[in-house]
């Protein structure tokens, strides 16, 4: 089982330490679609008894992270179109909202970060540290909805879009993926700067709906991963 022993659990109950783990692992692609589960594993490796892995693993079936295959096991979904789309929906949703609010409160202080953020984004690039620009992408994003004063917003999103993130960790390794995000960053900043809440949200509705983009060329690299055409039609 492909699961990083640097994986470190965070803060809180046992149960939810592992799904937090779990769930990173998951989106990060160390638990593979498709693959299955061994509770036994999961509890050495992670260090910890069997109740709180069948505890994590009651909360990621919920949010269609794992599935239980009678007589079979559990199993790491493959990556769903429908599940997909309603997470984009929803982090969309929140965050263009937000970003306009962003456009009208942000100061200089709220630029220079965010130019900072971008900066770091691009010594990122350039040494092609695909687990650290993530980090950074995540930290513009939430960035932007503590500007607007609703940081809550980013905490739904959070929660709302990990199938987007399954999509967006596979993205990150395609020619030029990185260096696009960027471009895109400096455009909803340069938005934000000019304080046009037209302009913020167009660009980063633009900017959100680029992950989408990918999938049909994940699908024919990765086609295991994600569900096949009889799956969504069932």
């Amino acid at each position: 089982m492909r699961i990083s022993h640097s994986r470190r659990l965070e803060p809180g109950s046992t149960s939810r330490r592992v799904y937090s783990s779990l769930r990173e692992a998951i989106i990060a692609g160390e638990l593979e679609p498709g693959q299955r589960i061994s509770e036994n594993e999961l509890a050495e490796r992670l260090s910890v008894s069997r109740t709180p892995i069948r505890e994590a693993l009651t909360l990621l079936r919920d949010e269609r992270f794992v599935q239980v295959v009678p007589q079979l096991g559990t199993f790491v979904t493959r990556i769903s179109s429908a599940a997909v789309a309603d997470a984009q929906f929803v982090r969309e949703a929140l965050e263009c909202a937000a970003v306009r609010v962003a456009a009208e409160r942000a100061d200089r202080n709220d630029i220079a970060a965010l130019e900072g953020l971008i900066r770091r984004q691009e010594e990122v690039v350039a040494e092609t540290n695909y687990e650290r620009f993530a980090l950074l992408d995540d930290e513009f994003h939430a960035a932007i909805c503590e500007i607007s004063g609703r940081g809550f917003a980013w905490e739904v999103a959070q929660r709302a879009k990990g199938h987007l993130s399954r999509v967006r960790r596979l993205s990150l390794p395609q020619p030029n993926y990185l260096s696009t995000m960027v471009v895109e960053h400096h455009a909803v900043l340069d938005a934000l700067r000019r304080g046009s809440p037209d302009d913020a949200e167009a660009a980063l509705r633009h900017h959100l709906r680029m992950v989408l983009s990918a999938v049909p060329a994940l699908r024919d690299e990765h086609p295991d991963y994600f569900e096949d055409e009889e799956e969504r039609s069932a």
